[in-house]
């Protein structure tokens, strides 16, 4: 029999969508904590109460028949976040991806019979593992500005909020207590999976209340029952990957096609140019042969 250690090494990863989902989601007093700490913890705000909108999503997962889970949270002010784990490693149009996610958010509040004042906060918290912001911080807050930064509405009118968490730009090489509470919680994200053979994660699972809670959360996904359904998810994210690779080939090729057409006709345009040129020099010969000879 494989011992606890074995155990997680192979099957809890905060990475999976559905693993991530599922300890901070499920419709339980712990997970409903755990989803507490890290709300305070990224949004910088404290968080008394707050309800899981779409709880089902991790209870339903024989039907799911795409990779894709919203996990929506709805805070005592109504203030709703749209919470996402991005598994992808690539910078396959992320930024487009994370602004239709708060449009869609935004735009799903029911209005009918009501001002646009009575419009609630919409928050999408995304948490990715690539770098693709232009800075040194790993958490950033966007909201709409024009190009000196200057705010389109007043901020405490600004509804809606784009807060990306860049994990790739964790120093996971930082002493553990020069780190601040989002460090840790991102460190323990990615390597949650190595469990107590990890001397941060060992100390944090010792010391740290939040951490300590966290681990509650991803010992009961970790039994191979849990093993099977989080592989079968990751499949089906594997699957949806494969997809978007092929559509991003045949992106490159319809591009590559169009490059090649453009050539041919500035080719096209170019010789008859060199034509147009020629019978231009032939007229200008005629000429002077003609106005030499009268």
């Amino acid at each position: 029999m494989p011992t606890r250690n074995e155990v997680l090494m192979r099957s809890a990863n905060l990475l999976n969508d559905f693993a991530f989902k599922y300890v901070f989601g499920e419709d339980c007093k712990e997970a409903n904590d755990a989803l507490k700490s890290l709300l305070t913890v990224f949004l910088e705000r404290k968080v008394n109460k707050v309800v899981v909108k779409n709880s089902e999503i991790v209870k339903d997962f024989s039907k799911m028949k795409s990779p894709r889970l919203d996990l929506l949270v709805e805070f005592d002010d109504q203030t709703t976040v749209d919470l996402e784990m991005q598994l992808r490693q690539t910078q396959d149009h992320l930024p487009i991806r994370f602004s239709y996610y708060l449009a869609r958010l935004h735009g799903s509040q029911e209005l009918e019979g009501k001002y646009y004042g009575e419009l609630k906060e919409t928050i999408v918290l995304v948490f990715f593992n690539v770098n693709l912001i232009d800075n040194h911080r790993m958490c950033n807050t966007f909201t709409l500005r024009n190009e000196e930064g200057l705010s389109f509405v007043e901020e405490s009118q600004d509804r809606m909020k784009l807060r990306t968490v860049e994990m790739e730009k964790l120093d996971l090489n930082k002493p553990l207590k020069d780190m601040n509470e989002q460090e840790k919680m991102i460190y323990y994200f990615l390597n949650c999976h190595k469990g107590m053979d990890d001397s941060k994660i060992k100390v944090m699972i010792e010391s740290d209340g939040v951490i300590q809670m966290l681990e509650k959360r991803v010992e009961t996904i970790s039994d191979d029952g849990w093993k099977k359904i989080i592989e079968d998810f990751q499949k089906l994210h594997e699957n949806e990957e494969r997809m978007e690779r092929q559509l991003e080939l045949e992106e490159i090729q319809r591009l590559k096609e169009e490059t090649r057409k453009l050539q041919e006709a500035n080719k096209q345009v170019e010789d008859v140019n060199r034509q147009i040129e020629q019978m231009n020099q032939v007229m200008k010969q005629g000429i002077k042969a003609m106005l030499a000879n009268g």
